[in-house]
């Protein structure tokens, strides 16, 4: 089976959004009951500066999604991430520099049947593809011993600690949020990046 990645224009995004919150679900375990605030949520983020959204599809429909904005001191992650600096003493220069140029990274998941074939790693790059800021910012949930395809990814790309045990009041787990300067910096050689559709085989 062969994937194709797409970059989706905020109206086909729109149409897309119940289809990728069901993804996002069904990746993340959460309980059906978050689909209609999440799609209602996610439709909002689309008119955000810098918006961008890059799928994974097969001829079974789409099998992944990444899609974020740029940060901002009005959205609500950009004051959860305040508010835990906060609690902990303030934010550092570093953190403070970061805050003020990134490019937040909202979601990014792979259907469970469709993992294991490199199409996180395809997303990222393709979403982070020339960026209109200094650095990338995403959350993921803890891990032990960050033991898992999430960690090992955003690893190999990169990604360093921002924060971690961020506690979001509306989920029990602890998460870290992680940072990585654009262009994407990885620790072994990268894709070559490209904005356009790419087909990568299984």
């Amino acid at each position: 089976m062969s994937y194709t990645l797409r970059r989706l224009t905020p109206q086909e995004f729109a149409i897309a959004v119940p289809q990728l919150v069901d993804i996002y679900i069904t990746a993340m375990d959460y309980s059906p009951t978050v689909r209609e605030s999440s799609i209602a949520r996610w439709k909002t983020d689309l008119i955000r500066p810098g918006f961008g959204c890059i799928v994974a599809t097969s001829e079974t429909g789409i099998a992944g999604f990444a899609y974020g904005f740029l940060g901002s001191p009005d959205t609500w992650w950009d004051r959860e991430l305040r508010r835990a600096l906060t609690r902990l003493g303030g934010a550092s220069a570093e953190q403070e520099d970061v805050l003020h140029n990134y490019f937040e990274l909202a979601e990014i998941h792979v259907l469970p049947s469709a993992q294991g074939r490199g199409l996180g790693r395809a997303l990222l790059e393709a979403l982070a593809w020339n960026l209109p800021a200094r650095f990338i910012l995403l959350s993921t949930p803890e891990h032990p011993q960050e033991s898992n395809s999430a960690f090992r990814l955003y690893r190999k790309m990169g990604f360093t600690d921002f924060l971690r045990q961020l506690y979001y009041p509306a989920d029990s787990r602890a998460f870290a949020i992680l940072q990585a300067p654009i262009p994407l910096q990885p620790l072994e050689s990268p894709q070559p990046p490209h904005p356009a559709e790419r087909t990568r085989p299984e």
